[in-house]
């Protein structure tokens, strides 16, 4: 079991002035929460929860490996995303980790590891895969009734293997991933290299479909996402051909714009390893923050000019979200971390949370 830290008085003031006295309105003197997926020393899954000053607030064993975690934007509570080719999630309340509800996907459905609750707070929309003609992407449409999640409908994805979602700034037209890879029903086994189509999908909350847009190398998985709050949209990609091959894992949608690569330099695309996992945008910063596991190494960029801000080792770096300072980070090898952008030079600050073992995406609320 993950085990609880205890903070005496000295140590919360300590940790809250390392911590900048973020509260960010959850009460005085109470750090950020930060939700993801994590396992234990003998592989058991857990979603938890814990405060940026080190104490834990709930863990709760699942039954299976959790990918994304989706926070309600007004109620205590969250949704643990099943990892792909999960057939369930978990509802949990985030005040002392209640399991609410264990979802289960449809029949002849998996989640992709993926979910957003809309604003209202009524409505979650998940990426799924149709396993009766795999890979046919699908948006599953929840309404939330009380502290269940009960299936209204569903939305095609425009695409292929869809895998992360999320708003775009007006709050009613989702941008999606489709990752372009076929999968059988409980796989994740690639059946189609030879014929990927990934693609980025902006479409409206009601499926109409607004725009598809592909990357010149199809075999350059699109997965994973961040918006900034001016509606700028960057992608990173997983690259499945010839790991000598270069093309882009990043790439990047402003408004008005096409779908293109976000100008890396060859030095950092080759310590991607042709694999990149959590992408986060601050938008008061102007910063992107993109984690690379396969090569371990945190990134750092200008949003606007491409300028490199931090190129920075850290070992099978998973998780990363903004904050009011910067960017948090997770790793399933060492410790989470703060990194406190607001000056020229960026510092970073080993943050008092269990080390290792985390997946690969966290959540601030």
């Amino acid at each position: 079991m993950l085990r609880r830290t205890f903070l005496g008085l000295g140590g919360a003031l300590l940790a809250a002035s390392a911590l900048g006295g973020w509260t960010l309105g959850r009460g005085a003197g109470q750090a950020p929460l930060l939700l993801s997926a994590r396992n234990d020393a003998d592989g058991r899954h857990y979603a938890v929860g814990y405060r940026l000053d080190g104490s834990r607030q709930f863990a709760v064993a699942v039954a299976e490996r959790c990918h994304d975690v989706v926070p309600h934007p007004t109620l205590p509570l969250a949704l643990f995303v099943g990892r792909r080719p999960s057939r369930e999630s978990y509802l949990i309340d985030t005040r002392d980790g209640r399991l609410l509800q264990t979802l289960a996907s449809p029949a002849d459905r998996h989640f992709y590891g993926h979910a957003v609750f809309h604003r209202g707070g009524e409505w979650l929309y998940s990426t799924e895969n149709d396993t009766r003609d795999p890979g046919r992407g699908v948006i599953g449409v929840w309404r939330l009734d009380g502290e269940r999640l009960l299936r209204s409908e569903e939305l095609s994805s425009h695409g292929i293997g869809p895998h992360q979602l999320l708003w775009m700034p007006d709050g009613e037209t989702l941008v999606v991933a489709n990752g372009g890879i076929r999968t059988e029903a409980d796989s994740r086994e690639a059946m189609n290299l030879d014929a990927m189509e990934p693609s980025l999908v902006l479409l409206r909350r009601d499926g109409t479909l607004l725009s598809k847009e592909q990357l010149p190398a199809r075999m350059n998985s699109v997965r994973h996402l961040a918006v900034a709050s001016d509606g700028t949209v960057v992608s990173g990609q997983q690259y499945e051909g010839d790991p000598q091959d270069a093309v882009p894992l990043v790439a990047i949608k402003r408004p008005g714009q096409p779908f293109q690569a976000f100008p890396l330099d060859e030095a950092q695309r080759l310590a991607m390893h042709q694999y990149t996992a959590s992408v986060a945008i601050h938008s008061e910063l102007r910063l992107l923050a993109i984690t690379a596991p396969r090569g371990n190494r945190l990134f750092i960029w200008d949003l606007d000019s491409g300028a490199v801000r931090l190129d920075e080792p850290l070992a099978d770096c998973a998780g990363v979200a903004a904050c009011a300072e910067g960017f948090v980070v997770s790793s399933g090898q060492s410790r989470c971390r703060l990194y406190d952008c607001r000056e020229a030079k960026i510092r970073m600050q080993a943050l008092e949370l269990p080390a290792a073992l985390w997946d690969n995406h966290l959540r601030l609320v």
